[in-house]
């Protein structure tokens, strides 16, 4: 049986989230009647990193701010050298580089 030794660290997860939120101007309102939630609990505590978004608002993040859903996630001890954040989507060879090494790692 294959283990798997990959976690989400769900604090640092809340940041980026937090951060994708504030950098596109979106407020935690404009996110919530995005997704359809009926109140904004749920928001709060994703930037808290009380819980994870599922897999669906994940999807519907992801469109949003026009990333993939991979670049929301922040996994638990893990260092990329490459910060995919920081680079322009324009340079999709770059980006290529930063998901090998991300996923080899």
């Amino acid at each position: 049986m294959i283990s798997s030794k990959t976690s989400i660290d769900m604090i640092e997860t809340g940041k980026r989230l937090s951060k994708f939120a504030k950098s596109s101007s979106y407020s935690v309102k404009d996110i919530q009647q995005y997704l359809g939630l009926s109140c904004p609990q749920p928001i709060y505590r994703w930037y808290k990193g009380v819980i994870l978004p599922s897999v669906d608002n994940l999807l519907k993040l992801s469109e949003l701010y026009q990333v993939h859903m991979e670049e929301l996630l922040v996994r638990t001890g893990y260092i990329l050298s490459y910060d995919v954040e920081k680079m322009k989507k324009s340079n999709m060879e770059e980006r290529i580089k930063a998901y090998y090494f991300k996923l080899v790692a």
